[in-house]
């Protein structure tokens, strides 16, 4: 290890393991980075929406076109912090690794039916089916769907959401 006036930096790999006055520098600007986005998404999301089942279904339209689109930033505007949700196989993913696999989610497009919103005051949720086909037009997936919706800051958060593969047919 060599150390130059309060800066050591590691034989090992320079790149990944800085550290001034004993912090890991990298962590450090990783950390800010995360904090920033959250303060950058949250400050261009959209308030005053209506409290209604019709804001449910339009959210839902908006989460459809993210996706397709690997838009991150606006997937980031609805769903909140605590967000969890569970996929057709069990597994249960948190805010982030649902807006990283948005990052990188595969073209296809979601057609939404059978769209059901009911809301009691400040929570609300939805149940739908979501018809995914390719770029040619075919079906890849049929997936029912639930999500669940709190009105917090002016607009609904997706705080939970569901999802069951339908049988091929």
């Amino acid at each position: 290890m060599v150390k130059r006036s309060q800066v050591v930096v590691s034989d090992y790999d320079e790149a990944s393991f800085i550290l001034v006055r004993g912090v890991n520098v990298r962590k450090i600007l990783g950390l800010s980075l995360c904090i920033f986005c959250r303060f950058a998404w949250a400050a261009s999301c959209p308030a005053g929406q209506s409290k209604d089942a019709s804001a449910l279904v339009q959210i839902e339209q908006t989460w459809a076109s993210a996706l397709e689109k690997k838009d991150a930033a606006t997937l980031g505007c609805l769903l909140a912090e605590e967000f969890q949700d569970v996929d057709p196989q069990g597994n249960i993913s948190d805010r982030g690794t649902t807006l990283a696999k948005a990052a990188d989610h595969r073209p296809i497009h979601n057609e939404l039916t059978e769209l059901t919103p009911r809301v009691y005051g400040d929570f609300g949720y939805i149940r739908g089916l979501a018809t995914a086909t390719d770029a040619q037009g075919k079906v890849i997936a049929k997936v029912r769907f639930t999500d669940v919706y709190i009105y917090r800051d002016g607009r609904w958060q997706a705080v939970a959401g569901q999802e069951s593969m339908l049988p091929k047919p």
